[in-house]
């Protein structure tokens, strides 16, 4: 096999640096016109976009990384107690890689049925239709999870379920603009997710 030359200049182009990430929730406020809190109140308070497919629709498109169709990765962000809404996703597998923190994440009709604790270093998969929700529970340090989210349809997108409810409070709050943006980038508020 020959081997590839690359530059120092051409591999940095395929290299992120967490000091310059910008998390999904700026981007998203930038991009599409959702409020930063409305991004927190149903994600992890910072959701740091690393790379996507070149043709991803989702919350993760400005990923600065594009890469082969299929994968989307991030870090997601938690201070103690803090997590996403409850959801479903669709159709894509979401895998955890804990960095740092201690992680709950359940799961269930409910939302909490089942649950189990990530310390750094576990690694955890979730199949697509599985309500679920991970939250920090590390008592004083802000938790990191690698998130990679596994597209396995030809559609480069992750749709994402929340409870209806959740929907009535984010228009009643911040209007219909806000909830069509979210509709937008894949995120829907049909799922039997109980609150």
């Amino acid at each position: 096999m020959k081997s590839v030359k690359v530059t120092r200049e051409q591999m940095t182009r395929r290299m992120a640096s967490f000091k310059d990430l910008k998390s999904y929730q700026y981007q998203q406020e930038a991009a599409n016109g959702i409020p930063v809190e409305v991004m927190q109140k149903i994600a992890a308070h910072r959701v740091y976009p690393l790379m996507c497919p070149e043709t991803y629709t989702g919350r993760s498109a400005q990923a600065p990384l594009k890469g082969a169709p299929g994968i989307v990765l991030s870090i997601a962000e938690c201070p103690p107690g803090d997590g996403p809404a409850t959801h479903i996703h669709e159709q894509t597998i979401e895998t955890f890689f804990c960095l740092s923190g201690r992680f709950e994440v359940a799961w269930g009709d409910a939302g909490a049925e089942e649950r189990v604790i990530l310390e750094p270093l576990d690694f955890l998969s979730v199949p697509p239709g599985v309500p679920r929700r991970f939250t920090n529970v590390h008592a004083s340090e802000t938790g990191r999870l690698f998130v990679i989210i596994h597209v396995q349809t030809a559609e480069q997108g992750d749709r994402i379920g929340f409870q209806p409810e959740l929907r009535t409070e984010i228009e009643r709050k911040h209007g219909q603009k806000t909830v069509e943006a979210l509709d937008r980038i894949g995120i829907k508020f049909d799922a039997g997710v109980e609150a």
